[in-house]
């Protein structure tokens, strides 16, 4: 298995050095300043990848192998193949990638809101800070905050009563802080997140669409651009949802076994992949990781390792430690070893530490959250040594 890392270029505050000192070698990254719907250039992807691949003398040579993401446009995922626009443009990011050498997408189908959180500076008992999703706290943004029409029908009694309570405890800047905090994953920019009207407009947008429609249009946005992925020798792979369950209302269909599975027959090509993300399966406790990754072993092009903690509630998690988390991530381990071993070596599975806890001399720095340096450094020496050890045993 190949170590990788996410960049988010230039303007990252962890560094290509920073990189090299982790021990990772493959980075994943994409062009985050063009927005959904608008087509990658082959200028923009090759002058990425030299940043990355020109090595200055004497440093350890790094490879972009991996994009991630290429998002998806609204229209797909309210029109499918009547996005047709927004289709083609995605084809020609795609090719300008190819065109690069780069063989591994990854992308999303999660509506609206992308990966959420309500706290970005959760307290750990070590003095270190985790991303954390608590329900309560979520519930009160969609309830009191956003107010989204028909919001309480998403949560019963005793959740509304408590985040009535949960409301009421905050001022404006704790409000304020928290309807950031669960703006941070919308896709593309946030610049207009913070006006709650548009948010609402967005989701609302949303009013005609189910979880079999989403499924459809993901489908005929997979008819359309797997053909080309195929012929560029591209692996596509789907992200899932985060947290894997609704939210907001919104349909979402990448949150289980059985969501992959019908994807992958609407679409069997051996291009349709999935991006094996631990911890987005790992906090519902109807996934069985192993299991997982066993059923998908070939369609497995990419892989986050990373572990969630749930708590009492059964609704509210935070990112514990990679090793550490409510599922056996050694066996994963061991499944995605067995799995690799027999890869040619361009088809190695490339796996990244995700979301690190911010700690050491990371406390109070600027980072994008979750992707501070310490802390995913921490959790990639943790898995490198147990995939040591796994392979020698």
């Amino acid at each position: 298995m190949r170590q990788a890392w996410r960049w988010f270029g230039p303007d990252d505050p962890v560094t290509l050095d920073h990189i090299r000192q982790a021990g990772a070698t493959d980075i994943v990254s994409a062009l985050h300043d063009v927005a959904p719907g608008v087509a990658w250039t082959r200028e923009g992807v090759e002058t990425r990848k030299r940043i990355i691949e020109d090595t200055p003398p004497g440093r350890t040579p790094l490879v972009w192998s991996v994009v991630e993401s290429i998002p998806l446009a609204d229209e797909i995922k309210r029109l499918g193949k009547g996005a047709k626009d927004a289709i083609e443009a995605w084809i020609a990011s795609l090719e300008a990638v190819a065109s690069a050498g780069i063989r591994t997408v990854c992308y999303n189908i999660m509506p609206v809101v992308d990966w959420t959180r309500t706290d970005l500076d959760w307290p750990m008992p070590t003095g270190a800070t985790a991303l954390r999703f608590g329900f309560d706290r979520f519930a009160a943004f969609d309830i009191f905050i956003l107010q989204r029409q028909g919001a309480t029908a998403s949560y019963d009694e005793a959740v509304q009563a408590r985040a009535r309570s949960v409301f009421e405890a905050m001022d404006d800047a704790a409000i304020d802080t928290l309807t950031r905090t669960i703006c941070a994953g919308l896709p593309g920019t946030t610049t207009d997140a913070l006006d709650l009207g548009a948010f609402r407009e967005r989701i609302a947008s949303y009013h005609a669409i189910d979880a079999d429609t989403l499924r459809q249009h993901a489908v005929e946005f997979l008819e359309a651009v797997t053909p080309a992925a195929e012929a560029r020798g591209v692996r596509l792979t789907l992200h899932p949802d985060d947290p894997p369950r609704s939210l907001l209302g919104l349909p979402r269909i990448a949150s289980t076994q059985a969501d992959y599975e019908a994807l992958f027959k609407s679409v069997p090509s051996p291009a349709n992949g999935i991006c094996f993300c631990t911890g987005s399966l790992g906090a519902s406790p109807l996934n069985n990781l192993v299991a997982i990754a066993n059923a998908f072993a070939s369609r497995i092009h990419f892989a986050h390792l990373r572990a969630t903690r749930t708590e009492e509630d059964g609704n509210s998690f935070y990112e514990a430690d990679h090793l550490d988390g409510d599922f056996d991530m050694i066996s994963v381990l061991k499944a995605l070893l067995a799995e690799d071993h027999g890869r040619k070596p361009d088809a190695k599975i490339p796996f990244r530490p995700d979301h690190g806890h911010q700690m050491i001399d990371d406390l109070g720095k600027r980072t994008n959250p979750g992707y501070s340096a310490i802390g995913r450094l921490k959790g990639l020496a943790e898995l490198r040594g147990a995939i040591r050890a796994l392979e020698e045993a």
